[in-house]
């Protein structure tokens, strides 16, 4: 069935509530574990049923936030979903509380009782009016993002339409048009930090009501970090410093001297990558497509079939247009058992990512879509960072068909910006840490302590204040992320440090590494984090062996790399 063709109604909410309920009550009453689990595959079932139009309705609205009919919709499950938790944790309680509980570990493994251990952590019915204004609140920070309108050469702009703009050859435009965007944000800082401001107060009163003392505890538990602790983190933080931003430092200064800038870089010259031009895609959107239907055709026979059914059944939307949420994201919908991919399109080497990044998330989950239960589908975030990040080193197989000429700038660029963003990624989660052991800091402070944390990971940027928001130590309030799901971000680089694990098995022998991948993908979410890794055999990022090897690989590559004729 066409995406567009996928009916959306909405579901009564009270039957949701007493479906679950009466679901609960029936496991229960169960006399032996068949009638047990025949009640837990129902439940499975009916959990399916109701986030399939909820993913609907989401997407919909992603895709053009001034509809009116699916922003009323989205506002609707941003408020029942608070409540909706309340009968899910009753099921919790009584599928841990099971006679039978052995029988479902034989089974399913223990990991579903972890996971349902650490749901009834995150919540309280005390909970539901907080977790409702959280969803509003989130919301407006999106909606406000969407609805930006840049004015640029007499033209006016989405941010994500900015971008090439952002990268352009001419270091006049360039400055302009990141100082024009920068303005924007600048104009809307009172909002942006009212919003993140109240969003903070707000979980951290939600952390104390659970009895954990703030939020930090809370959201990890909300991230599912079920195979490492905050000091594992934190020990990988400091090997990001001590490794990682050396060889981040030296790309740098290499950038600098080949376009022709003062290092350390200002904004405006950080992504122009080579004086020649960054690379481009070669060609149009649905030339992108194309050539990613070639690369998946002749990756493997499952990558084929999978991105054939996401192009003949139009599971994609990826153009940046008037209306549209920013960013680029995968999502499921179950009961179709098909993946769904959102992007914003807009002529930079980012384009090719979307159809390897977000496609590797949506790989993922067509390999795993028929699980039982459905929780297991996927692992925690950082397990699916490794699906996404990964497939994107993959896809230098048709790195001449994605960039044509520009090909060999995208590989060095590539692994660089992988390196670089490290760093950064690492930032954002110190940031976090701060702010939730602070909530009383107020919106000035925060913007000091990101700019005296700029200084510890990204050495390489120049914070003078030359451009609006941007170099006055603000940046961090475009990274949604932040105000969505908080702690989210480390996840990216723990997944970047296995992915460039993956890098390196390419270079070596790509059959191979591709084998490795698919012994780690088709595992879904049975297991932790660590364990799909171990399974699979790979190194965990906590080792800090595995981040110096991999710098270590990547450095020696960079070193070698033949520059010939890219300027």
């Amino acid at each position: 069935m066409n995406f567009k063709e996928m009916p959306y109604a909405r579901p009564d909410g009270e039957q949701i509530k007493r479906n679950i309920k009466a679901l609960t009550e029936k496991l229960k009453n169960a006399e032996n574990y068949d009638e047990a689990r025949q009640v837990f595959i129902e439940y499975d079932t009916e959990y399916k049923r109701v986030d399939t139009p909820i993913t609907l309705a989401y997407i919909r609205h992603s895709i053009d936030t001034r509809d009116e009919f699916y922003d009323a919709e989205k506002d609707f499950w941003d408020e029942f979903l608070p409540e909706c938790e309340e009968f899910e944790q009753e099921w919790n309680e009584a599928l841990i509380a099971s006679p039978f509980r052995r029988d479902f570990e034989k089974e399913f493994g223990e990991l579903l009782f972890m996971k349902t251990e650490m749901a009834k952590k995150t919540f309280s019915p005390e909970l539901i009016e907080e977790l409702q204004r959280e969803n509003a609140l989130v919301s407006e920070y999106d909606e406000l993002l969407a609805s930006a309108r840049i004015p640029f050469e007499g033209g006016e702009y989405t941010l994500s339409q900015m971008a090439p703009f952002k990268e352009d050859l001419n270091d006049e435009r360039r400055l302009s048009a990141w100082k024009v965007q920068g303005q924007w944000f600048k104009d809307n800082r009172a909002r942006l930090d009212g919003i993140y401001d109240e969003l903070t107060k707000l979980r951290d009163e939600m952390g104390k009501l659970l009895g954990y003392g703030g939020y930090t505890r809370l959201g990890y538990y909300r991230m599912e970090r079920n195979c490492y602790t905050e000091k594992d983190v934190e020990a990988f933080r400091a090997a990001v410093v001590k490794y990682v931003v050396p060889i981040a430092e030296r790309i740098k200064r290499d950038q600098a001297k080949r376009i022709g800038k003062p290092y350390p870089l200002s904004y405006a010259d950080d992504l122009l990558f080579y004086r020649s031009g960054n690379p481009r895609p070669a060609g149009s959107a649905d030339d992108i497509l194309n050539e990613a239907k070639k690369f998946y055709d002749e990756l493997s026979p499952e990558t084929s079939e999978y991105f054939r059914t996401m192009l003949d059944e139009e599971l994609m939307d990826v153009l940046s247009t008037e209306g549209k949420e920013g960013g680029g994201y995968q999502s499921d919908l179950p009961l179709y058992e098909r993946p769904f991919i959102f992007a914003n399109f807009n002529g930079t080497q980012g384009d090719i990512e979307v159809v390897t990044h977000e496609a590797g998330h949506a790989f993922a989950y067509w390999m795993n879509r028929k699980r039982v239960p459905y929780t297991y589908v996927a692992p925690s975030a950082e397990g699916c960072e490794v699906h996404s990040m990964s497939m994107e080193f993959f896809g230098w197989k048709n790195a001449e068909g994605f960039f044509g000429m520009d090909a060999n700038k995208f590989k060095y660029s590539h692994i660089s910006g992988a390196l670089t963003f490290i760093p950064y990624g690492t930032m954002v989660d110190h940031f976090q840490h701060i702010v939730y052991e602070h909530p009383e800091m107020t919106p000035e402070e925060r913007h000091a302590a990101w700019k005296k944390l700029c200084a510890v990971y990204m050495p390489w940027i120049r914070l003078d204040g030359d451009i609006p928001f941007f170099s006055e130590g603000e940046a961090w309030q475009r990274q949604s992320h932040i105000y969505e799901m908080p702690f989210y971000y480390i996840d990216y680089c723990l997944a970047q440090t296995v992915a460039l694990e993956f890098w390196a098995m390419i270079q070596k022998d790509e059959k191979a590494a591709w084998e490795r991948y698919m012994a780690y993908t088709v595992q879904g979410g049975s297991r932790t984090f660590t364990e799909l890794l171990t399974h699979a055999g790979l190194d965990t990022p906590f080792d800090e062996a595995c981040l110096k090897t991999v710098c270590e690989a990547a450095k020696k590559w960079l070193d070698e790399f033949d520059m010939t004729g890219i300027e």
